[in-house]
Order: C-alpha cells, then sequence, then structure tokens
C-alpha cells in the first residue's frame, strides 16, 4: 500500500513503517501546485541577466562564474557527474528508500524549485522497486549531504548504479527496465537534489528507530534479569521516581511493575531477603535507561522536523518572490541527534552487560551455579558469551565518541565550518548491532537464570518471554557451539519479538 507524503506533517511512525516495510510513497497531490509556483520561478531566473547562485553560475567556490542560459542543463549534469564521489560500503536498500522519501518531503514544500516531472520520477522509483547504489562514505554533512545525494541523483539522469528489486545494475538498465526514463535535468534541479541532509538523516533515524526498539528490549530483559538473581523490586515504587521527576525513568519504572507483577520468584523473598540492595545494574535500571530514553525521544523529536525540513540552498521563496542562499544544508542538528542516540545506546549496553556479570559470577548472583551451568568445570555455560558482552560493550563506549565536535574545512574553504553528520549517523547501525547481541545475551542468561528457580515461576509477562526465548534458544545444559544461540538471541531481539512478547513497547507508549 502506497503511503501518502504530507509535507511539513510526516510523522515518524510514518517513517518508521516506510523504513522497516519497504513500502512506497507519493507526494500529496495538493503539494503540486507550491512546487510548479517555485519551478516557474527558477525557470524565469535562468532566463534572465541576473546572477543567481546555483541556477547560472558555478558551485561553492566558483560561484562568481557565470553561465550561459544555453549551458543551464550541462551545468546540471556536469554537477551530478562530478560530485558522485561516494566509497565505502553500500548504503542498504531499505535505508537509501527512506532517503528518497524524505528527499520528496523537502521537494514537496514547494521551496526547491525542481520540476513535478522529476519528483515524480523519484516517486516512481519507490513504487517499481529501483533503488539507487549509494556508497556510504563521502559526506561531511556541510552543504548538504552533497556524494552520496548526488549519487542518487546519477540514476534519475540514467548515471551510476542501482538495484532493481535486489538486482544491481546499471542506472540506465534498471530504470528501462522498470519502463521508466531517465529526465533531462532543467536549472537548478542538480544542486535541489544534492543539497540537503536527507542522507544523515536517513541514517539518523534508521539508528533511531532500532535503538528505541533496543530500548524496549533492555527494559524488558531487565525484569528478566531482575527475577533471575531474585533481585528487589522496591526500587520500582511509584514515589521514588515521581520525587525525582524525569518522564523516561517515571515511564521505565511503570512498565517495569506491570511486567513484573505476579512473579511467584518475587513474592518468595519479600520476607527475610538480609540482602539490603542489590547492585546498581538492578537497582539503578529505570534511572539509567529511562534517562537514555529521554534522549532518545528528544532525538527523535529532532529527525522528524528535520525530516520535514527544506534544506535545500538557494531557497525559491515564492511569496517574497525571490531565490536567497541560506545554510539550512548545514547538518548540526542531525549531527547532535546522533550523537546522542549514539550514547544513549552505549549506556544501555554498558548497564546490560553488568546484569550479565552478576547473573555468570556465583559471588554475586545469589546461588545461581557458576556461569549458569548445572555442571560447571565440565561446562564453561555462558563464561565467554558474557565475554563477549564485554567486548561489545567497550567497542560501544569507544563508537560513542562525539562526532558533532570533529568539524573540518572543506571546498577550499568556503564550507569552513561541518556537522560531521553523516558518519555520525552511519555508526550507529553497528552500534545497534552490538547492542542487540549484548541484550539477546542478557535474555539467554535470565531465562537460564529463571529456569534455576523453578518450580516458582516468573510473572505471566515474563513466562511469555520466556517462551519466545526458548523458541529460538534452548537451555543450555551441556556446553554446545554457541555462536548459532548468540546469533539467534540477537536476531530475536532486531525483530523487535521481545517487546512484543511482553507488551513493553505498549506500556511505555501509554506512559509517555
Amino acid at each position: 500500500m502506497t503511503l501518502i507524503l504530507t509535507p511539513a506533517a510526516t510523522t515518524l511512525d510514518q517513517l518508521e513503517t516506510l523504513w522497516r516495510e519497504g513500502r512506497a510513497a507519493e507526494l500529496d497531490p495538493a503539494a503540486r501546485p507550491a512546487i510548479d509556483a517555485a519551478a516557474a520561478m527558477v525557470a524565469k531566473a535562468a532566463a534572465g541577466e541576473e546572477a543567481i547562485y546555483g541556477i547560472n553560475t558555478g558551485f561553492g567556490k566558483l560561484a562568481s562564474v557565470r553561465v550561459a542560459p544555453a549551458d543551464t542543463a550541462q551545468l546540471q549534469r556536469n554537477l551530478i557527474l562530478s560530485h558522485c564521489c561516494g566509497v565505502g560500503e553500500v548504503l542498504d536498500e531499505a535505508t537509501t528508500r527512506l532517503m528518497i522519501v524524505l528527499k520528496l518531503l523537502s521537494l514537496g514544500r514547494g521551496a526547491s524549485g525542481i520540476r513535478w516531472e522529476t519528483a515524480q520520477l523519484l516517486q516512481d522509483m519507490l513504487a517499481r522497486g529501483v533503488t539507487p547504489v549509494i556508497p556510504a562514505q563521502g559526506s561531511v554533512g556541510a552543504s548538504g549531504d552533497l556524494a552520496p545525494l548526488a549519487h542518487m541523483a546519477a540514476t534519475l539522469i540514467g548515471a551510476g548504479e542501482a538495484f532493481l528489486n535486489g538486482e544491481r545494475m546499471p542506472s540506465a538498465d534498471a530504470l528501462d527496465r522498470a519502463g521508466l526514463a531517465p529526465v533531462v535535468l532543467a536549472a537548478k534541479e542538480g544542486l535541489g537534489l544534492i543539497n540537503g541532509t536527507q542522507f544523515s538523516t536517513a541514517c539518523a533515524l534508521a539508528g533511531y528507530f532500532e535503538a528505541m526498539r533496543n530500548a524496549e528490549t533492555a527494559v524488558a530483559a531487565s525484569c528478566l534479569s531482575t527475577d533471575a538473581i531474585m533481585g528487589s523490586t522496591a526500587p520500582l515504587e511509584p514515589a521514588i521516581h515521581a520525587l525525582r521527576g524525569h518522564a523516561g525513568q517515571i515511564d521505565v519504572a511503570r512498565a517495569m511493575r506491570a511486567v513484573m507483577a505476579g512473579s511467584e520468584i518475587r513474592e518468595s523473598h519479600r520476607e527475610g531477603d538480609t540482602r539490603v540492595q542489590d547492585p546498581y545494574c538492578i537497582r539503578c535500571q529505570p534511572q539509567v535507561t529511562g534517562a537514555a530514553l529521554d534522549l532518545l525521544r528528544f532525538a527523535g523529536r529532532t529527525l522528524e522536523v528535520e525530516a520535514n525540513a527544506v534544506s535545500d540552498n538557494p531557497l525559491v521563496l515564492v511569496e517574497e518572490g525571490k531565490i536567497v542562499s541560506g545554510g539550512n544544508f548545514h547538518a548540526e542538528p542531525v549531527a547532535f541527534a546522533a550523537d546522542q542516540i549514539a550514547l544513549a545506546i552505549s549506556e544501555i549496553g554498558a548497564i546490560a552487560q553488568r546484569r550479565v556479570a552478576l547473573m555468570v559470577d556465583p559471588t554475586l548472583s545469589f546461588d545461581l551455579p557458576p556461569f549458569l551451568t548445572p555442571e560447571p568445570g565440565l561446562n564453561s555455560g555462558l563464561m565467554i558469551a558474557e565475554v563477549t558482552t564485554a567486548a561489545l560493550m567497550s567497542e560501544n563506549k569507544h563508537l560513542a565518541h562525539p562526532c558533532s565536535t570533529d568539524s573540518t574545512p572543506t571546498s577550499a574553504n568556503q564550507e569552513d565550518h561541518v556537522s560531521m553528520a553523516a558518519h555520525g549517523a552511519r555508526r550507529l547501525k553497528r552500534m545497534n548491532e552490538n547492542l542487540s547481541v549484548i541484550l539477546g545475551v542478557e535474555l539467554m542468561c535470565a531465562a537460564q537464570g529463571v529456569e534455576f528457580r523453578a518450580p516458582l515461576t516468573t510473572s505471566p509477562a515474563l513466562q511469555s518471554l520466556m517462551a519466545t526465548v526458548r523458541g529460538v534458544v534452548p537451555t543450555v545444559s551441556d556446553d554446545r557451539y554457541m555462536a548459532d544461540d548468540l546469533a539467534a538471541a540477537a536476531a530475536l531481539v532486531r525483530a523487535g519479538r521481545v517487546s512484543d512478547a511482553c507488551g513493553i513497547r505498549d506500556l511505555l507508549e501509554d506512559a509517555a
């Protein structure tokens, strides 16, 4: 089913659906009059005598060089081809399609001067499975994501490469086989296509969507871990969190209380427990993951604004009757959001890893066997699975270093301050993958620990989660080849099945 895009009003939920489900998208037809009006202004300016940047001049440091009206189309084509300087691994198709959607939303505001037929080709590409091949490296997030967006634009003019329903081929062939024809770019269209933050924003949004799913999983996993070590739920008392007042902390504690309600394990040691306090990784879960949730929500709001923004240059201000140069292409808001998401991912993983370490350590885990194996010594159990989580936690700490503070001048000092949003956003995929493994191992350990509490049972919601985990990772009795189990547990996390199994997502959304 095709999703109709409303410029300036498309939501995070809609964007996530497009990203996860690969659906086609089209601009609301109501956007066309504004697009047509801006395109008419550009056409008039291109035929005039006044020098207007990017329409009848060169680009960047070459802005003072006039270009004859007869060379307008060649100017735009040259711009695209010369800017196709991306390198490195290819951006995944889902995020590339999201990038196209974001470009459509920007064009749909009617301030870029792009003709409707050019926007229509982007829509047709989404509908018919033509996805540009976008090398992921080469943008500094300054004058837009120039190189990645140039590779996208190259497909529109039949240059470069594209995937057609998953098969990689020359763009001209992909368009032809899909029943589409390349466009000849009119004045400013090349510039309008490559100026903008859509690559950085698409990557940051993908990172945000996965980070939110991981945060939900972390809340569920921490509940299971708390029962596994027979931890106290007293620190979840509503008054504790109300006295501090942070929304994320309050929401996480509320969700944890709901998910753990009815646990026989908890009731069995409510009276007479000699431990005064649990370690911070149990006791402070609402405070830590709640703070991460607040950070993610803030970043999400920033990215929703940016997804609906016009980040082109120059901008066609139809009502004012002028075309003006500005700096909306600078991706600093996206860079900051990506850094915030990275910090949240890192900290969610850091506290989750400590829960894993707690459960496998017999000196801390309240009578659980060493490394959660029924026959320690002969078997090593989950010993090295915990080591793997430590390695990934450490890697994420390094990756969480801010990217937004690492400006460097480019383009003969014309672009003398840049955001580094692109690689700040791209690293989120790797960080989320690392976190999904950490959380997968935590679920394996927690399920193993809860099973050692039999005949006592955990809560109904967590029993459902246990069944989901055991559906892909059987109980670890005798030692076995473990890599497949870790991969299966991580895949469970990435698929969103953990939060679905115990309703964490709905609890956190209701609370929000």
